[in-house]
Formats: structure tokens, C-alpha cells, sequence
């Protein structure tokens, strides 16, 4: 069996509808990082010289490669992030190798054969 990492900058507002969505989906857990932040295309707002900015967080989902792209479509969905600039962006990599998965193998065989 294959995985895909999936890396997600979430606004903090948003972590936990994007984690249910991502699960919904096919994933099986997330790590996540709190208190992320991020420079993107526009420059943060100022006000009386302090930064107005949202905290992000960071989601790790280590996912089975067949349901990584419905999986990454469904963050960006749920996230907005194509609704306007600085609302998060999400990727995926591809893993080499992976221990600690053993006891989700059985359960992801019988989820992607079905999806084939």
C-alpha cells in the first residue's frame, strides 16, 4: 500500500470543519500544529503599526494514495481557499515509506477496493 502526505495551512477558524471534512473523505487521523504563520501574495494589514493577521494551522494527513486527491479537493473546498487570497493552500508529497500505519492497512484495503 502507497501514501500521500498532505500538508494544509488552515485558518485556526476553520481547523476542525476541515479535519471532519478530510475524514469524511477518506482520511484516517491528522496531526495538527497549532499557531502557524505565513507570508503569501499580498503583505499582512497593518493598524497603528501592529500586524492584523489570522492565525494558521498546520494539518499532516498521512493518506492512502487513491484517496489523497478527493481528500485534497475536499480541504481546499471546506477551507475556501480559492475564495479569496490568503486563505490557505494545501499539498501533497509523495512517501517513500512509513511505519506506525500497520493497524490502519486492513481497514484502508477494504475502504480503496471498494473505491476501485
Amino acid at each position: 500500500m502507497r501514501f500521500k502526505l498532505l500538508l494544509a495551512f488552515v485558518e485556526d477558524s476553520k481547523t476542525e470543519q476541515v479535519l471532519d471534512a478530510a475524514r469524511n473523505a477518506g482520511a484516517t487521523g491528522a496531526t495538527v500544529i497549532n499557531n502557524a504563520r505565513g507570508e503569501g501574495l499580498n503583505q499582512k494589514r497593518t493598524f497603528l503599526g501592529l500586524t492584523l493577521e489570522v492565525q494558521k494551522d498546520v494539518l499532516l494527513f498521512v493518506v492512502e494514495e487513491h484517496l489523497a486527491r478527493q481528500i485534497l479537493e475536499t480541504i481546499s473546498k471546506v477551507g475556501e481557499f480559492d475564495q479569496e487570497s490568503g486563505q490557505g493552500i494545501a499539498i501533497q508529497i509523495d512517501i517513500e515509506d512509513a511505519v506506525g500505519v500497520a493497524h490502519q492497512v486492513e481497514k484502508l484495503t477494504k475502504v480503496v477496493g471498494d473505491e476501485l
